[in-house]
């Protein structure tokens, strides 16, 4: 078992052609997902060509629908630049995408208001802008996260920084300790799934035993997850805050990252885990044995 995806999931790639999405494309090919198609207008009929031996090239299509129509994708991954990328995920949305992984960075924040207003009451699910993507080890890999350190297990990870993921695997992958699924939701202030979303489904999960869960400075989203997780998880949960030491005011890496007007602050963030029995883990490098602890 795993959540969002596995080894079944067809995949497409919008911009696959692009310097980062050609790229990306041919890791996650190499890594053994099953991608089904490329979406470029005007490209149809061509076909993007991994260069891996054993790999077939993969077709090009102009429209997202097109693709859905032919292959049967339910999951798409982005790669257009960000004075478009809003409206791929649209198209997604209106091509009956499954689950949009969206790994643009720098979408304008009004573009991504519009898109996930859109989103509402549709049937896609949406992970991202601004993200590494979602990780199912052995079985998929969609995204820009580096395949190698993962290792299959049962601890589910999700965070809000792309790099404290990979962090956070290599350590459990170091200790021994392989992860269900990995997800990374992005550090923009509008995206789609949030930690509550994702927690959700990994305390579902019958093959999961415990979760990383990795925030940052700015924003409420960790409280209300660890509000969520005092009520209803079921499950062991270690966490880790990033930007204790930020300046109020001054945004950090993130554009979500700010603290003003007196809010989201590490400090806040910190004391809301604590009192949901998260196991918080006091700097980067003790995440994964901070997890180990809890099993």
């Amino acid at each position: 078992m795993s959540i969002l995806v596995n080894k079944h999931s067809k995949v497409i790639f919008q911009g696959i052609t692009g310097s980062f999405g050609s790229r990306h494309a041919k890791g996650c090919i190499a890594y053994g997902t099953q991608v089904v198609g490329g979406i470029v207008p005007g490209r149809a009929g061509e076909t993007f060509n991994p260069e891996l031996p054993g790999k077939a090239p993969v077709p090009m299509f102009d429209t997202v629908a097109d693709a859905v129509y032919a292959t049967g994708a339910n999951v798409t991954c982005i790669f257009v630049p960000p004075p478009f990328a809003a409206d791929a995920i649209c198209e997604a949305i209106d091509a009956g995408v499954e689950l949009c992984i969206c790994i643009t960075e720098g979408i304008p924040v009004l573009d991504m208001v519009r898109a996930r207003a859109y989103l509402a009451g549709k049937k896609t699910l949406l992970v991202g802008p601004n993200c590494p993507g979602v990780i199912t080890p052995g079985e998929t890999k969609i995204g820009i996260m580096p395949g190698a350190i993962h290792k299959p297990g049962r601890i589910g990870v999700v965070s809000r920084s792309g790099t404290l993921t990979y962090e956070a695997v290599g350590q459990l992958t170091a200790l021994g300790i392989g992860q269900s699924t990995c997800v990374g939701i992005g550090g923009d202030p509008v995206k789609g799934l949030d930690f509550i979303e994702v927690l959700a489904l990994f305390n579902d999960d019958p093959d999961t035993d415990g979760v990383i869960m990795i925030g940052e400075i700015g924003g409420n989203a960790e409280e209300d997850a660890a509000a969520w997780i005092k009520a209803n998880m079921k499950k062991p949960v270690a966490g880790f805050i990033a930007g204790t030491t930020a300046p109020p005011g001054k945004r950090m890496g993130h554009a979500g990252a700010i603290i003003a007007g007196g809010k989201g602050t590490a400090t806040a963030k910190q004391a809301a885990m604590l009192d949901a029995g998260i196991a918080l883990a006091p700097t980067p490098s003790d995440m994964g044995k901070t997890l180990a602890a809890l099993l």
